[in-house]
C-alpha cells in the first residue's frame, strides 16, 4: 500500500546463487598428456539475507529496486582449485517487516531487531570436480558434478509498526498534536482531515522511563472492510501493547464524542478480536473549546466505569503529565512487544525431491522422470562409461531398476532417462 511517499507493502523477487560446476580436467606434463584427474570443486552460490535497519521508516526504496539476485558460484579450477563462492545479498528492511512466501502465504520471518540477519534463501552447493570421483578401481573418472541450481521466488514484504502504544481515533481529533507534545516526533499537523497519511513514531520519555508511541492515521467508518485506508493502517496497531483512544470531546465539527468512540471500537473489533481486547485508555482532547465540559461529563457518565479517562488540551499540553503517568501505569502490567511467531524455521533451498515416475511412450520406450532423475542428470555425465556405472548403481539403490522390472521392462528394452537412452539390463 502506498500513500504519497509512504509504502508499507511490496512484492519483490529473490534468488540465491547457483552452485558452480565441478571441473573435469587432468594433469598434463610434457610427454605425458594425462597424468591423473585434478578438477576442483565449484564454488557455493551466494545466500539471501534480510537485515533489520532502524534507520528505515518504510518500504519505499523497494518501489525502485525489486529484484535481488545473489552471485553464482564459480566453476572449479584445474590443479584441484576450488571455484570462488558467490557473494551473498543483504536486503535491508525496516524493523517490524514480515516476509511471506507469495505462493503459499507462509510467514518466513519477522525482522524485529536492528541488525538482525535472517537467512531466507540458501545458495546451491558447488559441484564436485572429477578428482572427487576417484576410487580404488576408478583411477581416471572423466566426469564432474554440476552445481546445484536454485529457483527464484517472489516474497511479500509487509511492514507492521513496532510500538508500545497506538494512538487511534477519527481524523482531526489531535493525535499528531499530542504526539508532538509528548515526544520529539514532528508529524505534519494541520486543521483538516487526513493530514497524517502514514504512521508516525515517537519515543516518549518521562523521567527514567520511556515508551514508543505510534500515531496511526485517522480511521473512518468501514475501515475494517477496507474503506478509506482502513486495512492498511489497522495493520500497524496489531502488535501494540495498548491503545490510547483519542476523542474530540468538544464536538466542534458537529460530531458526537460518544458515538465516535463507539464506532471506532466497533471497527477495531470487526478487524481483529486481538485489537478489541487490547488495554485501552481514553484521551478526551480539546477540553479548552466551548461545550467540551458538558460533553466530558456525559462521556464519563457513559464510559467512566469501564475506562480510565484523561481530559487534555494537546495544543497547550495541559493534562499530558497525568496522561503519561496513566500510560506507564498500564504498561508496567503488560509483557513487552514480541515478534510474530513463525511455525517453524523456513528457508528456500535447492530442490531435494528424489521421487521418480515411469511411463511407457507410444514407441514402447520406458521413460523415467522426476526429482531423482534431475539430481542424477546434474551429478553425472550420462554419456561417459565411468559415469554410467555410477548412474546404474544409483538406479538400483533407489529402486528404479526394480520398478522397471515390475512394469514389464525386459532385457534389451529401451529406457530413456534424461538425454540418454540405453538398453535395459535387469
Amino acid at each position: 500500500m502506498a500513500t504519497g511517499e509512504f509504502t508499507d507493502k511490496v512484492r519483490i523477487l529473490i534468488k540465491a546463487g547457483d552452485g558452480g560446476d565441478g571441473m573435469n580436467s587432468f594433469k598434463a606434463f610434457k610427454g605425458k598428456p594425462a597424468c591423473g584427474p585434478d578438477g576442483g570443486d565449484g564454488g557455493k552460490g551466494g545466500d539471501v539475507y534480510f537485515v533489520g535497519d532502524k534507520d528505515m521508516n518504510d518500504l519505499f526504496p523497494f518501489r525502485f529496486t525489486s529484484r535481488f539476485l545473489a552471485e553464482n558460484g564459480e566453476v572449479g579450477g584445474t590443479n584441484r582449485c576450488f571455484g570462488k563462492s558467490g557473494k551473498d545479498v543483504f536486503i535491508k528492511v525496516p524493523l517490524g517487516t514480515l516476509v511471506r512466501d507469495e505462493e503459499s502465504g507462509r510467514l518466513i520471518c519477522d525482522v524485529f531487531e536492528d541488525g538482525q540477519q535472517v537467512l531466507v534463501a540458501r545458495g546451491g552447493n558447488g559441484g564436485k570436480g572429477n578428482v572427487r570421483f576417484t576410487t580404488a578401481r576408478r583411477h581416471a573418472p572423466n566426469f564432474a558434478q554440476k552445481g546445484e541450481k536454485v529457483k527464484q521466488h517472489y516474497v511479500i514484504l509487509e511492514m507492521k509498526v513496532i510500538a508500545d502504544v497506538g494512538f487511534v481515533g477519527f481524523p482531526n481529533v489531535g493525535k499528531s498534536t499530542l504526539l508532538s507534545k509528548i515526544s520529539a516526533a514532528r508529524p505534519k499537523i494541520a486543521n483538516y482531515h487526513f493530514t497524517t497519511l502514514s504512521p508516525n513514531l515517537g519515543v516518549v520519555r518521562y523521567y527514567e522511563k520511556s515508551f514508543v508511541a505510534a500515531d496511526i492515521p485517522g480511521l473512518i467508518e468501514g475501515a475494517a472492510q477496507g474503506a478509506g485506508l482502513g486495512h492498511d493502517f489497522l495493520r500497524h496497531i496489531e502488535r501494540t501493547r495498548m491503545l490510547c483512544h483519542v476523542v474530540d470531546i468538544s464536538g466542534c465539527e458537529g460530531r458526537d464524542p460518544i458515538e465516535d468512540f463507539k464506532k471506532i471500537n466497533e471497527e477495531l473489533k470487526e478487524y481483529s478480536e486481538v485489537l478489541a481486547t487490547l488495554p485501552q485508555i481514553v484521551v478526551c482532547n480539546k477540553c479548552d473549546v466551548y461545550g467540551a465540559e458538558d460533553n466530558l461529563k456525559a462521556f464519563k457518565k457513559k464510559y467512566g466505569r469501564k475506562y480510565k479517562i484523561f481530559p487534555i488540551t494537546a495544543i497547550s499540553g495541559d493534562g499530558t503529565r497525568a496522561l503519561l503517568e496513566g500510560v506507564f501505569e498500564v504498561l508496567d502490567t503488560l509483557p513487552p512487544v514480541e515478534p510474530v511467531p513463525v511455525d517453524e524455521e523456513f528457508e528456500y533451498k535447492a530442490n531435494e525431491d528424489l521421487s521418480f515416475e515411469i511411463f511407457k511412450d507410444e514407441d514402447g520406450v520406458y521413460v523415467v522422470v522426476g526429482g531423482l532423475i534431475d539430481m542424477l542428470c546434474r551429478n553425472v555425465v550420462l554419456n561417459n562409461p565411468d559415469s554410467m556405472q555410477y548412474f546404474q548403481k544409483i538406479l538400483r539403490l533407489r529402486g528404479v531398476i526394480k520398478e522397471l522390472s515390475k512394469m514389464g521392462c525386459k532385457e534389451g528394452d529401451t529406457v530413456s532417462i534424461g538425454d540418454v537412452e540405453f538398453d535395459f539390463i535387469p
